[in-house]
Parts: structure tokens; C-alpha cells; sequence
């Protein structure tokens, strides 16, 4: 897996090359910034929402009136430590959220990009079908959807378990994990779809991957730490990252 994480991350530094041989900026530009604004308003209002869930939690358990009565400077740093694993959490559902919507809605920019990256590198056309695309919107709906509703499970049973002293601390980091597992999921299955696998055998395939995929998904998120360029990019250097990625397990297989 560790292979395959490493053979993801090096496909974004491919990617940019890629991109700028192949001047593929317009396909990248527009729509990142579309992207980008989105992803501003919508995390602002994801923060305050996050926050007011956290307050009303504290207020109606009545575990803050207990915490302040037992004045402990200790049960005090656990109490707010609890609080932000909490906080985190709730951002990385909400942002999957948001991220699974953008997914449904630029499924067909995604899935030319993917296409196009392919042409170029066989060095061959794909004709254009509109009831392929109909078709291959459907399918990349009804993944998202799945992926959606697994991811969700697990990020409450671990929402659950950051409750939980000690234990509780370590579940941001397998939440992002499997946020970033199912982000580069959908990403990778572009290619499976083009390669006419049903979405049982991309579902097979990509797991034989995790690498690929939580590796692609990890480099995604890191981007958004480049406030503004970063948020415009990664959408896209994703898509073409993976599809340029799998040219290695081919290979191999």
C-alpha cells in the first residue's frame, strides 16, 4: 500500500507537468474557481454550524455545568481537547458532504479530463456519445451516493467513539484517512468506467488499490493548505493524477 501511496503522490507532480505540455489550463481554471468560491462560502457557514452543534451538545448534556462545577484543570484540557476532535470531525463529514455534491455536479468535466488524459497518452480518440455521457453521469451519481452513505456510517460510529478519552484523540486522523480512501475512489473510477468495469468490479479493482486512492485523495486535501491556488487546482490535478496513476498497476498486472 505504502508503494502505491508513493506512485499517487509523484502522479501530482506528473500532473502539473502533464498539464501545462498539453495546455490544459482552460479545462481547469473556470471551473477551480467556480470550486474555490464554493468551497469558501460553504466551509464558513460549515464552521459556525459545527460550533453551534458542539455549544448545544455541551449545554444539553449537561457535561459543561458538570465540568465547571468539578474544577479540574485537567478534566478541563480533556473537555476541550474532546471539543475539537469533535469540531474537526464534523468539518471533515460536512466537507465530504460538500465534496460529494461537487463530485454529482462536475461528473462530466471530470470524467472529459480523465478521457482526455487517456487520449493523450495512447495517443488515440474516444468518440463522444450522449447516451454514454447520460449514462456514465448515472453511474458516477449512484457511486457518489454509495460512497456518501458508507463514508457517513463511519465517520458517525467514529464521531461516537471520540467521546471516548485517549482513544477519542486518534479519530480525526481515521476519519481523514477514509475521507481521503473515497475522494480518490471517485477519482479512480473515471478510468474504471471508461474501461466498461460494472461498478462491482471498480469497487473490487480500486480496493486491490487503496494506495492509489487514499494517496490521490491525502495529496487533494493537502492542496486546500494553498489558500486560494490550492483550492482552484486540486479538483482537477486529482482527477488527472489518478488517471496518469494507474498507468503503474497496469503495467504491473
Amino acid at each position: 500500500m505504502l508503494k502505491e501511496i508513493i506512485i499517487a503522490v509523484q502522479s501530482y507532480f506528473k500532473a502539473h507537468q502533464f498539464i501545462r505540455k498539453h495546455n490544459l489550463w482552460k479545462w481547469i481554471i473556470i471551473p477551480g474557481l467556480i470550486y474555490a468560491l464554493l468551497f469558501v462560502v460553504s466551509m464558513y457557514f460549515f464552521s459556525k454550524s459545527a460550533t453551534y452543534v458542539i455549544e448545544l451538545l455541551s449545554i444539553k448534556t449537561g457535561l459543561k455545568v458538570w465540568v465547571d462545577k468539578m474544577q479540574s484543570s485537567l478534566l478541563g484540557f480533556f473537555f476541550a481537547l474532546g471539543g475539537i476532535m469533535i469540531w474537526l470531525i464534523l468539518m471533515m463529514l460536512y466537507f465530504s458532504w460538500f465534496k460529494y455534491m461537487w463530485l454529482i455536479v462536475g461528473s462530466p468535466l471530470f470524467g472529459y479530463l480523465s478521457e482526455k488524459t487517456e487520449s493523450i497518452i495512447e495517443e488515440r480518440d474516444y468518440p463522444f456519445s450522449f447516451p454514454q455521457l447520460l449514462k456514465d453521469i448515472a453511474r458516477g451519481i449512484r457511486l457518489a451516493m454509495r460512497n456518501a452513505l458508507w463514508q457517513t456510517v463511519y465517520t458517525f460510529t467514529l464521531l461516537i467513539i471520540s467521546f471516548v478519552p485517549i482513544l477519542g484523540w486518534i479519530t480525526p486522523l481515521i476519519v481523514l484517512l477514509i475521507e481521503c480512501y473515497y475522494y480518490g475512489f471517485s477519482m479512480l473510477d473515471y478510468s474504471c468506467e471508461r474501461q466498461k468495469l460494472s461498478p462491482t468490479q471498480s469497487i473490487e479493482f480500486i480496493g486491490k488499490h487503496k494506495g492509489l486512492a487514499i494517496g490521490n485523495g491525502l495529496i487533494f486535501y493537502l492542496m486546500h493548505g494553498l489558500i486560494g491556488i490550492g483550492w482552484v487546482l486540486a479538483p482537477a490535478y486529482a482527477v488527472i493524477a489518478a488517471t496518469l496513476s494507474l498507468y503503474h498497476p497496469k503495467e504491473g498486472e
